[in-house]
């Protein structure tokens, strides 16, 4: 039978079977695409383990959330990166127990660290996964991101979007090159500590158990500031030219880091799904352009789809403060199905 979602909702503009398969449907295909990187944990099919993994006794990264945003999470597992990704339903945290299995799929004695961005959901479910390792005798530490400055005034209470990407970077280089657990954690922090980003979105995703899209934006519109699930922005507004849009987000991201004349950054533009490449690297040329005033040196950029919200329409920009540490874990050699260096 023609699934219903798509029978009652003709306007939809998505390809799936039945909108409550997605997530493993997704998961069986990710994995057979890329079978020299990845696996689902026998045990649990909603945790995928790196098949590049180190066989050497070392600290394990372990990543994960609601899926949906795409190539986030399992899109980084592989060689120097992340050892398991735990994926949620859409846009909803992985439970406690697929938490907890992903620790028993990669532990190797030198304890694991848990890295998502910080949600109320997730915050739960992945204490509670440590938790359940701890009574099991291996000790399990988090890094929460908090890069998204429209989120909060409060860093600590802020929300993790596409600046994921680079905390989880660091913390997979710092284990890649045999540090303890603490001194892995410490390199997360340091790393969530000097990233900010901030999106705008021009339209909602669609919710494939629905078929509905999450929210109403009239057409013309944007939201400055709005999350990877749809959360409220700083303002809505009609579209404004890209050059515009890039100005108003990167004041806010410059005003929060209070980069000097000189420093040096990693940038990325990141797609959220629906927006063309094209029009991603017409964004970055205006962030390289601000910044050249500034005097502020783009040490590397990546452009394009990284942390997405399925078929959202927007775009986001973050910004790493880089010294010799950081540039040092952020450029170490990592090979995953969506990210190379």
């Amino acid at each position: 039978m023609e699934n219903q979602n798509i029978v009652e909702n003709r306007a939809i503009k998505r390809l799936f079977n039945d909108g409550f398969d997605v997530v493993e449907e997704m998961l069986e295909g990710f994995c057979k695409a890329n079978k020299e990187y990845a696996e689902l944990f026998e045990e649990d099919g909603r945790v995928v383990v790196s098949k590049k993994k180190s066989e050497e006794s070392k600290v394990r990264i372990i990543i994960g959330g609601g899926s949906g945003h795409e190539p986030l999470f399992a899109g980084y597992v592989g060689e120097n990166f992340a050892d398991a990704a735990v994926i949620g339903n859409v846009n909803t945290s992985p439970s406690p127990d697929h938490c907890y299995n992903a620790v028993k799929a990669v532990d190797a004695g030198k304890g694991c660290l848990y890295l998502y961005g910080n949600y109320a959901g997730d915050v739960m479910n992945f204490d509670m996964g440590a938790e359940m390792a701890q009574d099991d005798g291996i000790r399990v530490e988090t890094v929460r991101v908090t890069d998204d400055v429209s989120s909060s005034k409060n860093p600590s209470e802020r929300r993790g979007v596409a600046g994921d990407l680079f905390v989880f970077k660091a913390a997979a280089a710092a284990a890649a090159k045999g540090l303890d657990l603490d001194e892995v954690k410490k390199a997360a922090e340091k790393a969530n500590d000097n990233t900010r980003s901030m999106g705008v979105a021009l339209s909602s995703c669609t919710l494939p158990a629905t078929g509905k899209q999450i929210f109403h934006m009239e057409d013309g519109d944007m939201e400055v500031g709005m999350g990877i699930h749809g959360e409220p922005g700083v303002r809505r507004a009609k579209l404004e030219s890209a050059d515009k849009v890039v100005d108003e987000i990167l004041g806010y991201i410059l005003e929060d880091m209070q980069l000097e004349s000189g420093e040096e950054v990693f940038v990325l533009v990141n797609g959220l799904g629906g927006l063309p490449v094209l029009d991603q690297y017409i964004c970055f040329r205006r962030v390289a352009q601000v910044l050249e005033e500034k005097s502020i040196k783009i040490h590397q950029s990546l452009v394009g789809n990284y942390a997405t919200s399925m078929d959202m329409v927007g775009m986001s920009i973050t910004l790493v403060r880089l010294d010799d540490e950081l540039k040092e874990l952020i450029d170490y050699p990592c090979d995953t199905p969506y990210l190379k260096f």
